[in-house]
């Protein structure tokens, strides 16, 4: 399966912001950018359909920045996918010609268990708290 940077880093990005959910703060695009490794130009334009989408909230200014729009047990992963890489939800199987309906069936079948499965996972899932950092002892 071949999954866009788009998404990953949409994942990614909400997972950080989910770190600190609830603690009233908003994250900087250059702060985040630098957890998560992703181009902060590239961040900008993910961060915008986030928005559009309503996963986030974002202020401008001085003191503005992003944070998550409700709990991230409350945002599952078939969301983000939506806000980001809807195309990857996309089922549009031709049944031309002696197989083509089975096949076009099958695949149709295949995208409703993926959806299905997408929808089991929320943001929280993705959420790495430092208590489930690695410890390593010299």
């Amino acid at each position: 399966m071949k999954l866009s940077h788009k998404l990953e880093y949409a994942c990614r990005v909400l997972a950080q912001l989910g770190r600190t959910h609830g603690q009233g703060k908003l994250a900087h695009i250059e702060t985040l950018a630098s957890a998560e490794a992703i181009p902060a130009n590239y961040l900008v334009q993910i961060l915008n359909e986030l928005r559009n989408a309503g996963l986030i909230v974002s202020k401008r200014g001085k003191q503005g920045g992003y944070a998550l729009a409700r709990e991230p047990k409350r945002i599952t992963l078939i969301e983000i996918v939506e806000a980001v890489d809807g195309e990857l939800l996309e089922r549009n199987f031709e049944d031309a010609g002696h197989s083509g309906q089975r096949v076009a069936e099958i695949w149709s079948e295949v995208g409703e268990c993926f959806e299905s499965k997408m929808a089991e996972y929320h943001l929280d899932d993705f959420i790495v708290r430092d208590a489930d950092a690695e410890m390593y002892y010299i």
